[in-house]
């Protein structure tokens, strides 16, 4: 009696002369049952059925257009997922998939997978969602099959709690499935806006993304950008001069560059596309797995308790002059590392991530050395669009604040800069996460309280002996208030100068805010970095909450 031993994984093979059949030993004779040397066959041909139907899926649009893609500067679908997620970790879902479309000979043009690849995986060590589009397969247009497999992804991650990364390389909606691409565009923007503060969202530009496809990318967290292989828009350039008569390129209407300095829609331009899927990973590494947990805490390896005396000389003692407030940010940050999000787009305010004593933390900043660090439009939204982004996956706050001011101007009025600026103060009236400042020079008038004074619940406020905090500077206030005085004078600009400087001692010092407890301690400026960790140790298990209610009406 002849004995076969057939495993789990549908793989008929010979061994000790005995088959296993789901997990259970049997002996069989095939003098007593012809048939089974056929069916061992039977099945080994099915598996070489599926091993050939998933190269053919891998193959996506095939060899030519893949070639097509490489010329172009740009990695597949699935060699980007293979760059970005740890090795051997990547589990698809949904490879044979297929579209139902009929209309305009669809039927004769099926690719399995269709125009995306879906699967999870493991960044570091952590568990991650990951969709990317296939622009070898119909130009990565979404179909409703396309659309289906991203929002079974989206779900899985919210389900779950971890975070979703969209690798976008797409033409746009199907045409040749008209509303049922439409249908599924709307179900991925719905699932965006759900996840949003529940798990973090990034978006990589990969390609090009035009009409609906770049919505889904607006709506998440944060968006990667590749230099000159990547746009967005909503209308192109062949429309825009049809209906308008302008005429633009497409890397001058929605390149990286474009919307990392003029509109702002991204935040980072990378110059290839394995730098943005490293961008991936590092930004990764500042974020919890969802709003539940808190950031990953990494060993420290910089002192705690480090001084820095450089810091005591970067603040000009005159006020008028400027600095590089980025050199007191990475003097104090773990290891001087800082990553500025959105650095070419409103630098006269500075965000971004760093570490202190190994924990995460979200820095914004006035930048001195840009518009006098003033708040304008750009500025306004930027800050108050990070300090929600953190807040929503508890990430601290560590604010350096030096602004003289709203920036005044007609065309600063008439786009709404009271509108825009009421962002800042609703984003850090809103936020519960630990908010620590530290007030380097000026911090006048309403700027004073939007750049996280006490009066928006601020928890710990740090001055310099630099800071003068007042309703206006010195100059405004002296003439407003001493206008006769100083008009009468025999000597009026020896008496100005005189009743400035008084002003700015004896009004603008930070010791008249530290009386009435609005800043808690008066600082040296190379004890900043062990200040700001005490402060940020003791607030590390930090409870508040906002008043109950559906949700707040942000000044849009």
């Amino acid at each position: 009696m002849l004995k076969y031993k057939y495993s789990l994984n549908l793989r008929a093979i010979m061994l000790d002369k005995e088959l296993v059949l789901n997990g259970i030993w049997f002996k069989l004779s095939i003098a007593q049952n012809p048939c089974m040397e056929a069916l061992i066959m039977s099945i080994e041909e099915k598996i070489q059925e599926l091993i050939r139907l998933n190269k053919e899926a891998e193959l996506g649009g095939g060899e030519k257009r893949i070639e097509q893609q490489h010329q172009r500067g740009k990695m597949t679908a699935r060699e980007r997922i293979d760059y970005l997620l740890d090795k051997g970790t990547f589990q698809e879902i949904d490879k044979f998939v297929l579209h139902r479309c009929t209309n305009f000979g669809m039927e004769k043009k099926k690719i399995l997978g269709d125009a995306v690849v879906t699967g999870y995986g493991k960044i570091n060590g952590r568990l991650v969602y990951v969709y990317s589009q296939d622009f070898t397969v119909f130009g990565g247009s979404l179909s409703e099959a396309v659309g289906n497999k991203i929002c079974k992804i989206m779900d899985l991650a919210m389900q779950n709690g971890a975070p979703v990364i969209g690798l976008n390389d797409s033409g746009g909606a199907r045409i040749q499935e008209g509303v049922m691409s439409l249908g599924a565009y709307g179900e991925i923007f719905k699932r965006n806006v759900w996840a949003s503060g529940v798990i973090p969202q990034i978006s990589v530009i990969m390609g090009p993304c035009a009409g609906g496809a770049v919505y889904s990318p607006a709506l998440t967290d944060l968006i990667i950008m590749v230099k000159k292989t990547s746009y967005m828009f909503i209308t192109g350039p062949q429309v825009i001069k049809e209906v308008t008569a302008e005429e633009v390129t497409p890397e001058e209407l929605g390149g990286a560059i474009t919307h990392n300095t003029k509109s702002g829609v991204a935040h980072f331009a990378e110059d290839s596309d394995r730098a943005a899927l490293d961008r991936v990973k590092e930004l990764l590494s500042y974020f919890p797995q969802n709003f539940r947990e808190k950031p990953p805490i990494l060993e420290c390896n910089d002192d705690p308790e480090r001084t820095d005396k450089s810091l005591n000389n970067i603040v000009p003692t005159n006020p008028r002059l400027p600095y590089d407030i980025k050199d007191i940010i990475t003097t104090v940050l773990d290891n001087n590392e800082f990553l500025e999000v959105q650095r070419r787009f409103a630098p006269n305010m500075v965000v971004g991530f760093g570490r202190l004593n190994g924990h995460s933390v979200g820095i914004i900043a006035n930048q001195p050395k840009v518009l006098a660090g003033c708040l304008d439009i750009n500025a306004s939204v930027k800050c108050a669009r990070f300090v929600r982004m953190c807040d929503a996956f508890n990430i601290p706050l560590i604010t350096f604040v030096d602004v003289p001011g709203y920036l005044p101007g007609v065309n600063q009025e008439y786009g709404g800069i009271i509108k825009h600026g009421a962002k800042i103060l609703f984003a850090y009236s809103e936020a519960t996460v630990p908010k620590i400042t530290v007030v380097t020079r000026k911090a006048y008038g309403g700027a004073y309280i939007a750049m996280s004074g006490k009066h928006l619940a601020a928890d710990i406020n740090y001055a310099y002996p630099t800071a003068e905090i007042a309703v206006m500077g010195p100059e405004g206030a002296c003439n407003i208030v001493f206008r006769k005085e100083i008009q009468e004078s025999d000597d009026p600009e020896k008496l100005r100068a005189q009743l400035i400087e008084d002003y700015r001692n004896n009004f603008a010092s930070p010791y008249r805010a530290a009386e009435v407890g609005y800043i808690d301690h008066v600082i040296i400026p190379e004890q900043t970095r062990p200040m700001l960790i005490r402060a940020l140790m003791m607030l590390k298990n930090k409870k508040a909450s906002i008043p109950e209610r559906r949700h707040g009406n942000i000044p849009l």
